[in-house]
């Protein structure tokens, strides 16, 4: 498998309170464009491909990645994404305004990057779709 892979999902939820405590809040990424990187398991040594396009809508961030066949750490994620093995999302980001503590508020961040994980801290966050 050589190919590239395209999917859709959900990396943040709006609204729901993630394992970590925090709660993102529509609007958080007003401004943020595609291009960041893709990871797998949020390893900076593993990006996998690219975030071709985000946008909020009324549930949360969707976005849509391409997972690149060229790569070994690529191939592995496609496999898994393919299989339905693993089918998180989850973001790195820089919190630019917060409120409250528990649960903490986030009202805008950066995004630095979105992965696929096993784990994702917000449990509603998934691949929907798997093209390729």
């Amino acid at each position: 498998m050589n190919e590239d892979l395209r999917f859709a999902g959900y990396a943040a939820v709006f609204d729901r309170v993630d394992h970590g405590g925090d709660v993102v809040r529509p609007g958080a990424f007003a401004g943020v464009a595609a291009g960041v990187p893709l990871l797998w398991q949020h390893s900076p040594g593993e990006a996998i491909g690219t975030v071709e396009r985000v946008e909020e809508d009324r549930h949360g961030l969707r976005v849509i990645g391409r997972v690149s066949g060229r790569t070994g750490a690529g191939r592995a994620a496609a496999r898994a994404l393919k299989d339905r093995a693993v089918d998180g999302l989850s973001f790195g980001y820089r919190v630019r305004e917060a409120r409250g503590a528990s649960p903490r508020e986030l009202l805008a961040l950066e995004l630095v990057e979105v992965s696929v994980v096993t784990h994702p801290m917000q449990p509603l966050a998934r691949v929907i779709a798997v093209e390729g």
